[in-house]
């Protein structure tokens, strides 16, 4: 597929339902980013684990409800996540997907059917995607999505707090914005707690740790104008760099920015996980 058909086919995917998006994408006829889909509705980032680890992946999940705000898990030999949509296939749904083993990427696909096992849990956790329509619906612009790239993401010096062998640095997202757009970017995404809700820091990126803005961990590099700052939210890829830590035989996730869109409404708040548990 040539870059202007990729091009057309997401601006049509643009008018489409979550179904109808996963669709496309169980068939490999859409493999790219998930920014600016599936607006209204909850995209989640994955996280695939041995089921010997998924207790303390919980654990670490209830311990950093910013970066990784629990919305479903696969029931024990199951790939199917039938309360975040019709026929929620983990296997297959998510345009696509980075395959770790003892912590090193050893291969990037499009669909994990072939390796899948009922030893393994999956995990799907809110993503900031999810709160962007908000955004845009407020005239305040989101430059990725002008250009159509990946959000930039970055490690930080920002610690999160370990579960069993997880544990590693807080990642964020990045968006430039007015100092203005973003006094109002706290507000509107706060009311988004199931999406990482409002940000971890605006301003000088050096505080929290990231040394050169130009040089994302992951996604793109974002201009940042005259008069803007940058404004940082707790990623989804947070879990992935503790799961790389901890080493595991196995570990899934999806490639940075090609989320799996539910049907779950993006201010439906009853999908996170009970912080009293």
């Amino acid at each position: 597929m040539t870059k202007s058909d990729a091009a057309e086919l997401f601006q049509q995917l643009k008018n489409c339902s979550p179904d109808e998006i996963r669709s496309t994408i169980r068939r490999g006829d859409y493999c790219g980013q998930t920014s600016g889909l599936g607006l209204g509705y909850l995209q989640g980032n994955v996280a695939i684990v041995p089921s010997k680890n998924a207790l303390d992946f919980f654990r670490f999940c209830q311990r950093n409800p910013k970066p990784c705000p629990l919305i479903g898990v696969t029931d024990g030999g199951s790939s199917l996540l039938n309360d975040l949509g019709k026929d929620v296939d983990i296997r297959s749904d998510v345009p696509a997907y980075n395959i770790y083993r003892n912590g090193d990427l050893v291969e990037t696909t499009l669909d994990i059917s072939n390796i899948w096992t009922n030893d393994l849990v999956a995990f799907v956790l809110g993503c900031s995607f999810s709160f962007e329509e908000a955004l845009i619906s407020e005239g305040i612009p989101l430059r990725h999505m002008e250009e159509n790239k990946t959000v930039p993401m970055y490690r930080t010096n920002i610690a999160t707090t370990a579960a069993g062998p997880f544990t590693g640095p807080l990642v964020a997202s990045m968006r430039p914005m007015s100092q203005i757009d973003a006094i109002r970017a706290v507000n509107i995404t706060s009311r988004f707690p199931q999406a990482h809700g409002s940000p971890v820091h605006v301003g000088d990126p050096k505080t929290i740790g990231i040394s050169n803005i130009d040089a994302p961990d992951w996604g793109d590099a974002t201009e940042i104008k005259a008069g803007e700052v940058p404004v940082f939210w707790a990623c989804g890829v947070t879990p992935q760099a503790a799961i790389r830590s901890a080493k595991l035989p196995i570990f899934i996730s999806h490639a940075p920015g090609h989320m799996l869109i539910t049907d779950i409404k993006s201010w439906d708040t009853t999908r996170l996980q009970d912080p009293n548990l």
